[in-house]
């Protein structure tokens, strides 16, 4: 459920039984997206998060931050760019590609610093809220393997024909790539419409993405999510 209120952010109070966020369409500019703060991460409410375009962003030291920033990151699965080196890595087959083989390990290695980064953004609270999610079936991971060594991967929230990404790590070059783009195509081939990549990036761009309007992606998220059960999920290794 969302509501009009007054001015952004809102304090949402985790000790109440009421789930709920305020419309999208009031969060603040700067900083771009910010719409609430407080709550919690149970299942509930961060599938009615999801739902509404809202996703949670926050560090160690800050109170649970509530996301929906204008423009939206998004790919649509048909608009796939593949670039000729990054097909010459998938012709060679230098990775091998799973899914929800090791969740964990995903979510632990998107969570480790990055080079000239001092914490992450993916706490302890985090990760415990996203292994729940996984287990409910609505959190998934993608594996990127080398000689049997886990070199990149991502994971992300699956909710009728949208796959919302969180976050992706590589240890080899080329490796979170690969992994993205076999990802891509199998949610494609299982009838998923939109990937929610959330804030812009270079190198998600490069493979396709593009910026929408914050209004035209609510819009789309209420057509795509709004069935009780989602696109077929894969599991086990990828279709090579």
């Amino acid at each position: 459920m969302t509501r009009n209120q007054g001015p952004a952010p809102y304090w949402i109070d985790p000790d109440s039984p009421e789930i709920f966020f305020p419309d999208v369409e009031t969060a603040l500019r700067e900083p771009d997206g910010l719409l609430a703060v407080g709550g919690d991460l149970k299942p509930e409410r961060l599938l009615l998060a999801y739902r509404n375009g809202i996703f949670p962003w926050f560090g160690p030291d800050q109170p649970i931050l509530w996301w929906a920033p204008d423009p939206r990151l998004v790919l649509f699965p048909e608009q796939l760019k593949i670039s000729r080196s990054l097909s010459r890595t998938l012709r060679k087959q230098r990775f091998t590609v799973t899914f929800d083989t090791a969740f964990a390990q995903v979510v632990d290695a998107c969570a480790a610093p990055r080079q000239g980064q001092a914490g992450t953004w993916i706490t302890t609270e985090m990760q415990s809220a996203y292994r729940r999610m996984h287990e409910l079936g609505h959190a998934h991971s993608v594996e990127c393997w080398q000689h049997g060594e886990l070199v990149g991967g991502l994971y992300g929230i699956a909710i009728g024909h949208v796959f919302f990404g969180e976050s992706m790590f590589t240890r080899v070059a080329d490796a979170s790539k690969v992994g993205f783009v076999t990802l891509v195509q199998q949610l494609q081939a299982s009838g998923y419409r939109l990937i929610d990549c959330q804030v812009h990036t270079d190198h998600l761009e490069s493979l396709g993405a593009m910026m929408i309007p914050r209004p035209d992606f609510t819009r789309l998220l209420a057509s795509e999510t709004r069935q009780m059960t989602d696109s077929p999920w894969i599991a086990g290794p990828a279709d090579n």
